[in-house]
């Protein structure tokens, strides 16, 4: 069984456009959906997803609904639960904690489903090397 993933907003982007991740974790992706183990999307992604076409911070070919439903298509992706103890969690994570509660939802449903996270997020990579969740730079 590989090690269990959930890919950060930063990450589903990038993946979705096909961009540059790193080796690392391209390799622990395969390694996941080899192993036929999901790997995990939070649904606060659709939010931040939503969000950045609104500010048309991101430019996407068709609805943000749309686009999240096809990636979710993606074999091997599956939607993280974001129970209320998750939501609940990121209200009261250890340590020093990102102030983005979306950040924090992500950290909640790591911790609370032991998923690494798959990021570029220097806070939530600065989290991890605190020891308080496993994360992996893509």
């Amino acid at each position: 069984m590989s090690d269990p993933l959930l890919l950060d907003t930063c990450a589903v982007i990038w993946i979705a456009n096909d961009e540059a991740i790193s080796k690392e974790s391209r390799e622990a992706i395969a390694a996941a959906l080899t192993a036929d183990d999901p790997v995990y999307v939070s649904p606060i992604s659709a939010w931040e997803v939503g969000l950045l076409a609104a500010r048309r911070r991101i430019s996407l070919r068709m609805s943000p609904e749309k686009w999240f439903d096809r990636l979710l298509g993606a074999p091997g992706l599956r939607l993280a639960e974001m129970s209320p103890n998750v939501l609940i969690a990121s209200s009261f994570l250890p340590g020093e904690t990102p102030a983005d509660p979306a950040d924090r939802i992500i950290l909640a449903t790591a911790r609370e489903l032991d998923l690494r996270i798959v990021t570029r997020d220097r806070r939530l990579l600065a989290y991890a090397d605190s020891g308080y969740c496993r994360a992996l730079a893509c």
